[in-house]
C-alpha cells in the first residue's frame, strides 16, 4: 500500500469510530481492516490506536499522524481540483518557443490578442535561432516549420506557408533569369544557414522530377532578415518563406524565380508533446493561433 492510501485509510477509520464500521463501509471483513491497521503500525513502528471489540481511541502518535495526514490529504485534493479545472478554464503558465523572425513578426502580436482574451494565462515567449527540444527545456508549445521529425510530438498546422526563390529585378536584369534549376549554379545565391540542413543545397521539384542543386554566392548569413535585405539590394537569388517576403513581392522589390518548381514544405505548425489529456491553456492557444492566422496571414490567398 502506498503512503497516501495509508493516510486515507487511517483517517476514515478514525472517522467511522470502529473497525467493523469501516469494514462495512468499504465492503471488506473486519479482520481485513485489522490486518491493514497492523501493517500500517508495523511500518511506522508505533501504535496508532488503542482498540477493543466495541471502540477505538487514538494514541498520541495517532493524533500526530491523523492531524498532519488530514492536512496533506486536503492539500492533495485541492491540488487535484486545480489541475483538473485547468482543463476547463485556460489558466496558468504557458511557455512558448518560436524562431526570432517569425516570433517577432507574427507570434508576439498574436500573443497580445491572446493575453487580452485569456488574462489568467501567463505567457512566456522565448525566441531562439532554431527549433529546440521542447521536453528538455520545459516548453508547452513550439512553433515549427515544415516536416516534424519527432513522432512523439503532436503537430497542428496553424497556417500555410511556401518557400520561394526570389531576386531583385535589377539583379535578374544584369545576370539573367534562370530557366532550369541547374542554371542556379552559374548565379550568385544568397545562402542562409538557419537549421541543420545541408549548407547551400537547394531541393526543387516539379511533378515527379526532383533536382538537388549545390549553390554558391559571395554572401551568406544565419539571419533571414539580413538575407532579404541583401536580395532586395540586388546581391543574388534567395530562398525564403512567403511570410517573410510577401510585402516585397507585392511591391516588386523582389520577384519570383523558377515559379514552376516547388521547394520543401514550410507550413507552420504548433507542436507540443503528446499527452492523453491536453491542458486547456495549450488547447486554447493552438485554437487561437489557427483563427488568428486565418484572419491575419496576408501571404495566404483567401
Amino acid at each position: 500500500m502506498d503512503k497516501l492510501s495509508d493516510l486515507e485509510f487511517f483517517t476514515r477509520l478514525v472517522k467511522h469510530g470502529s473497525l467493523a464500521a469501516l469494514a462495512r463501509d468499504i465492503g471488506v471483513t473486519p479482520p481485513a481492516v485489522t490486518a491493514r491497521l497492523a501493517q500500517l503500525e508495523k511500518r511506522l513502528g508505533v501504535r496508532l490506536l488503542n482498540r477493543t471489540t466495541r471502540r477505538i481511541s487514538v494514541t498520541h502518535e495517532g493524533e500526530v499522524y491523523l492531524e498532519t495526514g488530514a492536512r496533506i490529504l486536503d492539500e492533495l485534493n485541492e491540488l487535484e481540483k486545480r489541475v483538473s479545472s485547468s482543463r476547463g478554464s485556460p489558466r496558468g503558465k504557458l511557455r512558448v518557443n518560436a524562431t526570432f523572425g517569425f516570433g517577432r513578426r507574427h507570434i508576439a502580436p498574436a500573443i497580445v490578442a491572446f493575453a487580452r482574451q485569456y488574462p489568467e494565462v501567463e505567457v512566456q515567449l522565448e525566441l531562439t535561432d532554431r527549433s529546440v527540444n521542447l521536453a528538455d527545456q520545459a516548453f508547452d508549445i513550439g512553433i515549427w516549420f515544415g516536416t516534424i521529425p519527432d513522432s512523439r510530438l503532436v503537430a497542428r498546422k496553424i497556417v500555410g506557408n511556401r518557400r520561394l526563390l526570389c531576386a531583385a529585378p535589377a539583379y535578374l536584369k544584369a545576370a539573367g533569369t534562370p530557366m532550369q534549376p541547374r542554371d542556379l549554379q552559374s548565379h550568385q545565391c544568397i545562402i542562409l544557414r538557419e537549421s541543420d540542413a545541408a549548407y547551400g543545397t537547394w531541393h526543387l521539384q516539379r511533378g515527379n522530377k526532383v533536382e538537388t542543386i549545390k549553390v554558391r554566392g559571395g554572401l551568406s548569413t544565419n539571419d533571414g532578415e539580413v538575407g532579404v535585405l541583401w536580395a532586395r539590394n540586388g546581391f543574388g537569388i534567395l530562398m525564403r518563406s512567403q511570410w517573410d517576403i510577401h510585402e516585397h513581392l507585392q511591391s516588386r522589390q523582389l520577384v519570383p524565380v523558377l515559379k514552376d518548381w516547388t521547394l520543401p514544405s514550410a507550413d507552420v505548425y504548433a507542436v507540443y508533446p503528446e499527452r492523453a489529456n491536453l491542458s486547456a491553456k495549450v488547447s486554447a492557444f493552438v485554437e487561437f493561433l489557427t483563427v488568428w492566422f486565418g484572419r491575419h496571414a496576408q501571404w495566404v490567398p483567401h
